[in-house]
Formats: C-alpha cells, structure tokens, sequence
C-alpha cells in the first residue's frame, strides 16, 4: 500500500486522471490531471488540487475565480489510474462560466447552462 492506502497509478507521466463530480446531483463536472502533489494536496485540504498540463504547474480549483470544489470524498478505480472527486461545488467548475464543462453535444450545440461572465472573472 502506498501513503494514501491504496496504490495509485501516476503513468509514464507523473499524472492521473480526475474527474469531479457534483455530490449533490451526480453531474459530471469536469475532468483534469493530478499528480502525486496534487493528490496529496487534496487530501491534507478538502479542497480540490489538479495539475495543469498547459502551465506545468499545481493549482487549487477556485483559487482564481473563488469557484471553488470542496472534496467530500476521493474515489479510485479498480487499476487505481483514475480518480473519482466527489464535491461541493461552488459557482461554475468550467472556465467558460459554465456550470460542468461537458457543456456541448458532439453536434456542437449548447446544452448547459453558463452561471458567470468568464470575463469578468478572469480579467
């Protein structure tokens, strides 16, 4: 077993696979990386961490927009190679300003629901 109880799986790359889920609903909200610091992270705080592939860098889910994701639970698949975070979320989880960022139908049309101006958030 490893620190965090079971063995985890970061790849080739250092990074696993995390998807946030609405605790209360069951919505997928969005899919990012963590890596070993960020699973770490998340655990010591309640308060969910990924790793950005595009900035190379740690960050903590709202820490920018205060569109915050409080963890209640961490679940592991069975290769242990994806991360489950089930959470409480505040605000929108996409930087879109949409609630989930599975926002879009393969057909491009929109079918979620945009709950902030993105750039008045981000400006």
């Amino acid at each position: 077993m490893s620190e965090f109880g079971v063995d985890l799986d970061f790849g080739a790359d250092g990074l696993v696979p995390a998807v946030a889920q609405s605790a209360e609903t069951g919505e997928v909200l969005m899919l990012a990386y963590a890596n070993r610091d960020a699973v770490e992270r998340t655990a010591e705080t309640g308060r969910a961490h990924y790793y950005s592939r595009s900035r190379d860098e740690l960050w903590e889910k709202g820490a920018t927009s205060g569109h915050t994701q409080t963890v209640e639970e961490v679940r592991v698949d069975c290769d242990g190679d994806s991360l489950l975070y089930v959470v409480e979320q505040e605000g929108g989880a996409c930087h879109t300003g949409h609630r989930s960022c599975f926002y879009r139908t393969l057909d491009g049309e929109n079918v979620g629901e945009r709950v902030f101006d993105p750039d008045a958030v981000y400006e």
